[in-house]
């Protein structure tokens, strides 16, 4: 059985970014219902020197466009990190899903041992595309849909495991 870049990839991205709009449309319901200020979740940080939630989305949201245009041999497109509502952050995400739904598969399948450079300077990385995705695009993905998730968890939103993984594709 091959391994498939695609499979491994934008499916995933997708899954996961579909989640963080149901559960930001809890986060719209959950402030409404308890008053709370808006602004009092989207700038929440679990400890000082880690980001708030809204950056956590853009992040997430950033790799799997990142990753998608990448792996696709596209140039990742630039956006504005200006959201400030959880409409707005659903926007984005909307907006990224978009560009994914653009790219390649063909392209994508073929992106294995392509050569991916990220960062610049010092920081600057080169990898192929397979260990691109699966040792540094996934996980930074994960890490801040994960803690957007925790974010809102934390801060008594009604969500659990199954809202995070969201639809399993058949």
């Amino acid at each position: 059985m091959s391994f498939s870049m695609y499979s491994a990839s934008l499916p995933v991205f997708r899954q996961i970014l579909n989640s963080l709009l149901d559960i930001l449309e809890k986060a719209e319901r959950h402030v409404e219902t308890t008053r709370i200020d808006p602004n009092a979740l989207l700038q929440y940080r679990l400890f000082p020197d880690m980001l708030p939630f809204t950056r956590q989305i853009q992040i997430a949201a950033d790799f799997a466009k990142g990753a998608g245009a990448r792996l696709a041999g596209q140039d990742v497109p630039s956006w504005e990190d200006t959201e400030k509502s959880f409409a707005e952050l659903k926007l984005r995400i909307k907006k990224t899903l978009t560009f994914l739904d653009s790219l390649p598969a063909h392209e994508i399948e073929q992106s294995a041992e392509r050569p991916i450079t990220v960062g610049s300077g010092e920081k600057t990385r080169h990898f192929s595309g397979q260990t691109y995705l699966l040792h540094y695009a996934l996980p930074h993905f994960f890490f801040h849909a994960t803690t957007a998730y925790d974010i809102l968890r934390h801060n008594g939103l009604d969500i659990g495991k199954k809202d995070f993984i969201g639809t399993i594709p058949q």
